[in-house]
């Protein structure tokens, strides 16, 4: 395995992957943590589906294959799906929850028809795209060993979806950083934070926001299956290993980066080594190591013990 971690092709084939994979898990995790609290996981779910029909419209309507216009169409996809959740709520008279199932569904439905309706297979936009991404074909062609890290000419030809994500995460950071006493405030006492006048209202839909510019700007590159895990997960898992806010979002950190890592590596080298010829999917993979570092988490991780202890 060293020996593969030193090799040329690593760095041109697996590293832009991970560190995409990193990227995008810790990007979903961070505002993660604060839907998980409120109760509202399910917004990263919905908007992770919704962004489908925006993207294939703007494939659609440009005829290109290109970020900002795909980026600008999911973003209105989620904005719509924000409107018509409210509507169906209000006139509808039903709970959140019914109203996000409703419209999450119908949206994913609607971009599935128009993927399979359209013919949009020549540029490696189909359905199973849309689920697993595109991990696998992110490759740094420029590469020709560790030393291209410190090249600039190499370094150009970086795949663009590492700059993406990387001002994504940047900037979700800034944003939790900036309004982090204001997010915990309203997290955990909404009533107390409308008393004393904390603006809950713009924070919520800034959460909301910064929600669905990590979702659309991962979606590209790791698919939607990786999207929802990763809203999920990593901060459930964090939230079974301390009651503190503020070390739940470091270990929801760690969690994203650790299945980020351990997923590609088993996904690529991991039916190679019990005997079978083939990789397996990397998101699905990803995805899967983080469902068992929940799991891990619930039999044995510090909250659930004491939990449990009190319990008895």
């Amino acid at each position: 395995m060293i020996d593969e971690l030193l090799s040329p092709e690593f760095v041109q084939l697996s590293l832009p992957p991970i560190v995409i994979g990193i990227l995008a898990s810790v990007a979903c995790a961070l505002p993660g943590n604060f839907l998980l609290l409120r109760r509202q996981a399910l917004i990263g779910d919905a908007i992770s589906h919704v962004v489908l029909p925006g993207i294939v419209v703007a494939f659609l309507v440009t005829g290109v294959i290109s970020a900002w216009p795909m980026m600008i169409g999911a973003a209105l996809a989620a904005i719509l799906a924000i409107v018509m959740i409210e509507v169906i709520r209000r006139i509808g008279q039903v709970e959140p929850g019914a109203a996000m199932g409703v419209v999450f569904t119908t949206l994913f439905a609607a971009g599935v028809l128009l993927l399979e309706q359209s013919d949009t297979s020549s540029v490696h936009l189909d359905v199973e795209h849309a689920l697993h991404g595109n991990l696998e074909s992110l490759i740094w062609f420029d590469a020709i060993g560790w030393a291209s890290l410190t090249n600039p000419d190499a370094l150009a030809g970086l795949p663009p979806q590492i700059l993406r994500l990387a001002v994504v995460l940047s900037g979700v950071a800034i944003f939790l950083a900036l309004f982090w006493k204001e997010l915990a405030i309203s997290t955990f006492d909404p009533a107390f934070a409308a008393a004393i006048g904390a603006p809950t209202g713009i924070v919520s839909a800034g959460l909301v926001i910064a929600t669905a510019i990590a979702a659309v700007a991962a979606f590209d590159a790791v698919g939607s299956i990786i999207v929802i895990a990763m809203f999920i997960c990593p901060p459930a898992t964090a939230r079974l290993m301390t009651n503190r806010l503020d070390r739940q979002v470091a270990w929801s950190v760690v969690f994203a980066a650790a299945a980020a890592i351990i997923g590609y590596v088993v996904a690529g080298y991991g039916p190679l080594w019990f005997g079978y010829a083939n990789a397996v999917s990397a998101a699905g993979m990803i995805a899967t190591v983080s469902g068992v570092l929940l799991g891990i988490a619930c039999l044995f991780g510090p909250v659930r013990r004491r939990v449990g202890e009190a319990a008895q």
